[in-house]
């Protein structure tokens, strides 16, 4: 099967070393772009050839689009990997691979951009029959409206960026006073960091879980599910560990939200891997959050239940191949954990940039997917995270039991981990049952 001969991978760290392994299984030349404070880091030395592409600053290197075109024209990629972050969710930069003859591995731009706005995405899910959370159907253009529209829906209620991500342009009101003071800062935040100041109102759904479908569609009109992911464990509205399969759901409320989630999917005309997102509430009623056009940092729990490389479904859509399975050929097995490993202060979730002196891995029923070795340096100009660790097991139980097994067998020093928080989750009754949401750290004080 033919793929292509060179890939540049537009990302760093764990995740450019992730699509480099299955590029290089597969017989594929990789071109690594980096910045000058990742010149010794382990990805660009991986890589076929590497390309120095600005200063550490992200802006004047891996978010520079013509510094990453230029790249891939110099040394004759036939395609660029986005991984994760940084222009993985830029519609200028797939429209820019696409006039320079350069395939994007993803969506096409027009798709990435109508899942980069959520009132569009509401809207489309709407159309295909997927629950959104009750809110306002268009953007709000002044206080007034969005007061008026408040007394309607109930307080409380999310402000939200349309164009927002990551927790960014998200405010919680629980009446007109807190609106009227949120309503112009959010416009503004949304502004400045989205160049896009179109914000709205949602139902504020307390103490949710938020559990995500892994999805994948050809240019032929396939489109499967790879079942879920449980990702409720965040802080700052940013997830800390994933699980699959969820243990939240069964069977029957499983099968009404992959069907939904493949709906959505057909109704945008999507290609590639994807990530559809959901909020549950305590009713089991569930919602569409937004759509990830990307794959996204816990695909190795899809991974190890399904037995798929996703990065290999990438590359093959991506080359105009069909999917290699169908739905009824797509079977789980098992139980996965996955734990993110940062680089920051475990009670305060600080960052703590600094030189890894010494790393110490387990070796045995886990699966790594590390950015660094050890003498690395976690640098503060990007995310923090050092790396995940991934266990499977026959049921979810065992898997937790790997997970504790895995997690006592790292030693970082040289800096401050989250690896006491992991740990602690890990040994908490709570977890252990299942029965968690979003609001998990923040209600068990797990670490004071």
């Amino acid at each position: 099967m033919s793929y292509f001969s060179k890939v540049l991978i537009a990302n760093r760290g764990e995740i450019a070393r992730r699509i480099i392994r299955t590029c290089h299984r597969l017989g594929i030349q990789t071109v690594a772009v980096y910045s000058e404070a990742d010149a010794q880091a382990p990805f660009v030395s991986e890589a076929s050839e590497a390309v120095c592409i600005g200063p550490a600053q992200a802006k004047k290197s891996y978010l520079d689009v013509e510094k990453v075109i230029q790249a891939a024209k110099q040394t004759r990629a036939e395609a660029i990997h986005p991984g994760y972050g940084f222009l993985s969710e830029n519609p200028q930069f797939a429209e820019r691979c696409e006039a320079e003859g350069i395939v994007f591995i993803g969506p096409s731009a027009d798709v990435i951009k109508r899942m980069g706005s959520k009132l569009e995405a509401r809207s489309e899910m709407q159309k295909a029959g997927v629950p959104v959370v009750p809110g306002s159907a268009g953007q709000i253009g002044s206080v007034e409206e969005a007061a008026a529209l408040a007394e309607e829906l109930g307080y409380p209620l999310m402000l939200k960026a349309s164009a927002g991500g990551g927790g960014i342009g998200m405010q919680l009101v629980r009446d007109q006073e807190e609106l009227e003071k949120a309503f112009h800062s959010t416009v503004q935040k949304a502004e400045s960091f989205f160049n896009d100041g179109a914000v709205f109102l949602e139902k504020w759904v307390a103490d949710p879980r938020h559990i995500e479908v892994q999805v994948a569609a050809d240019r032929f009109g396939n489109v499967v599910h790879l079942y879920e992911r449980e990702c409720s464990i965040q802080r700052r509205n940013q997830k800390v560990i994933e699980e699959s399969p969820s243990p939240f759901l069964d069977e029957s409320l499983r099968q009404q939200l992959l069907e939904a989630a493949v709906r959505g999917v057909k109704e945008m005309g999507y290609t590639n891997a994807g990530t559809m997102e959901f909020i549950f509430d305590g009713d089991k009623n569930f919602y569409f959050l937004e759509m990830n056009t990307r794959l996204q940092v816990e695909h190795p729990v899809t991974e190890e239940i399904t037995g798929v490389d996703l990065v290999e479904w990438q590359l093959k859509i991506a080359a105009g191949h069909e999917l290699p399975l169908r739905q009824e050929e797509i079977k789980k097995a098992g139980h996965s954990i996955e734990c993110r490993l940062y680089a920051e202060d475990p009670k305060t979730f600080f960052p703590s940039p600094g030189t890894i002196n010494q790393l110490q891995l387990p070796e045995e029923e886990v699966r790594l997917d590390f950015g660094v070795i050890e003498g690395s340096v976690v640098s503060p100009f990007y995310d923090p995270m050092i790396g995940k660790i991934i266990v499977h097991g026959t049921e979810r139980l065992e898997a937790i039991k790997k997970m504790e097994q895995a997690l006592a067998e790292i030693e970082v020093q040289g800096l401050k981990t989250n690896l006491p928080l992991l740990e602690s989750i890990m040994r908490n009754d709570q977890f252990k049952s299942g029965d968690y949401t979003t609001q998990f750290l923040e209600k068990t004080e797990i670490l004071s």
